[in-house]
């Protein structure tokens, strides 16, 4: 919330500061960050008097506000002296590596940044724009949440961000978000947290806790950018020098690559086979290939089939699985999403960060690659406690329910449901040096109750090499080599 301490921390930091494209930091005012990421602008923000078509003008209100909180345009009027702004946001249409956008950007100078119903008149007019166009929105944000000095009538602003993100997500637009610091309350909470891809500058603070509300033992690093990216709450946190062109790389992936039509939508090409050639001869054959160590992993497979990527982190929900690769890259001038596994046992976390991954990709009209690699899902009480069974069952529902065409390419351990749940329904291919089960062998020898020397004829018995799930109608083919 803002404060008359607000605005002295606003009075401290109104000094000259770098050159905005030298150096798009935290301590940047809203125009000088829009200019630190964007090729050229033109502002939605008008001054009084003006009647620019798209603009949100400043609007005349009750004296002090709707609460008549005693001194309230006083603090307003000392903060446009210092400023030079009418609001704590400005808004413009900007373009960023050739893409347009429209641009929100937080003054934090300007009453801590916080959200008022002027505020949300120029939110909800940008938003719109975007709608009526078709374009993207970017959130440079910056704010200490909710304005108290306008009560209530302050907070029933993020209802309408809210819903304005809601219906900016339904028209498949996208949605990025950059923290700044601070980036706390219904700032956080509607604008940062409901992005779709979630950028965070080094050592911004970043929680729906402020520093002034927050227990006093409370762990400094929880709210911190680099905080949240451990509990998987955003994508990346992303040096200063590097803002700008991470930004136009997440506007080109994202932007201008879905077809309308996903009945027509051409599928993800299938990645060639990397590993050895040639057929295991027996079913513990196949496994002892797939659990090779120096079999060609995830990594291998995603840098010989993109050109570019950026990559998704965290399930949202307080998880990250760093045996989970999730993003968007490019290839042959085309965007592809993708989610794969790296050969470790998949946990909660993974396969929600997965299906986040496959529901994005499905809004957005961008087809979907899963490379499929796991002993089997995470089985721990830990993951147990993570909800594994419900991260799973959601999985396969983001994929039996994606409209837009999914190739699942299988690249070495596919360990029963925990593979199966990145499998997309009938369009699923093997390597050579794969095999794919229902339970791995040593496991049916113990169930099964049968002697140790039995495993490679168990083994067998399951038919798991890749030449025996074609037979079986499980996979449409085996992988040509590269």
């Amino acid at each position: 919330m803002s404060s008359v301490r607000d605005e002295g921390r606003g009075e401290a930091g109104d000094r000259a500061g770098p050159p905005a494209e030298a150096m798009p930091c935290t301590r940047l005012t809203a125009r000088q960050s829009i200019a630190a990421v964007s090729d050229t602008y033109t502002e939605l923000t008008a001054p009084e008097g003006s009647c620019a078509p798209t603009a949100a003008p400043f609007a005349p209100s009750a004296p002090d506000g709707p609460l008549g909180w005693r001194g309230y345009d006083d603090m307003r009027a000392r903060a446009h002296a210092r400023t030079g702004e009418h609001e704590s946001v400005v808004t413009a249409l900007a373009t960023m590596g050739g893409t347009e956008t429209v641009v929100l950007s937080f003054e934090f100078r300007y009453l801590g940044g916080s959200l008022g119903e002027r505020t949300g008149d120029r939110l909800e007019t940008a938003y719109r724009l975007a709608g009526e166009r078709g374009l993207p929105v970017v959130s440079l944000i910056a704010t200490g949440g909710s304005r108290m000095q306008e009560g209530m009538c302050a907070l029933t602003q993020l209802q309408r961000v809210a819903a304005q993100s809601a219906r900016t997500r339904a028209a498949g637009l996208p949605q990025i978000a950059v923290l700044r610091d601070p980036t706390t309350g219904g700032g956080w909470a509607t604008l940062g947290a409901a992005a779709d891809v979630v950028l965070a500058l080094p050592g911004a603070q970043v929680g729906f806790a402020g520093s002034r509300v927050r227990p006093a033992d409370a762990d400094p690093y929880a709210y911190s950018a680099e905080g949240q990216l451990a509990s998987g709450h955003i994508d990346a946190v992303v040096p200063p020098d590097r803002l700008r062109g991470t930004l136009q790389r997440w506007l080109q992936l994202l932007c201008g690559s879905g077809e309308l039509d996903s009945r027509a939508m051409e599928p993800a090409p299938l990645p060639y086979a990397l590993g050895v050639p040639g057929l295991p001869e027996t079913g513990w054959g196949a496994v002892a290939r797939a659990r090779e160590p120096r079999r060609p992993r995830a990594e291998a497979y995603l840098r010989a089939y993109f050109d570019e990527r950026e990559e998704l982190s965290g399930d949202r929900c307080g998880g990250v699985d760093p045996g989970m690769r999730c993003g968007f890259g490019r290839r042959d001038g085309r965007t592809i999403a993708f989610a794969a596994q790296c050969g470790t046992a998949t946990r909660p976390a993974g396969f929600r960060t997965a299906a986040r991954l496959v529901r994005l990709a499905d809004r957005l009209g961008i087809p979907v690659l899963t490379l499929i690699d796991t002993p089997g899902a995470a089985n721990d009480a830990a993951a147990e406690r993570a909800g594994a069974g419900a991260a799973i069952a959601d999985t396969f529902a983001a994929l039996a329910t994606a409209r837009v065409p999914v190739t699942s390419l299988l690249i070495g351990e596919g360990g029963s449901g925990g593979a199966l749940a990145l499998a997309a329904p009938d369009r699923l291919w093997a390597t050579p040096d794969s095999y794919f089960s229902v339970i791995a062998p040593e496991l049916a020898v113990a169930i099964l109750k049968r002697d140790p020397a039995q495993l490679h004829d168990t083994a067998d018995q399951l038919r798991i090499r890749p030449q025996d799930l074609l037979g079986l109608g499980v996979i449409r083919g085996i992988a040509p080599p590269a």
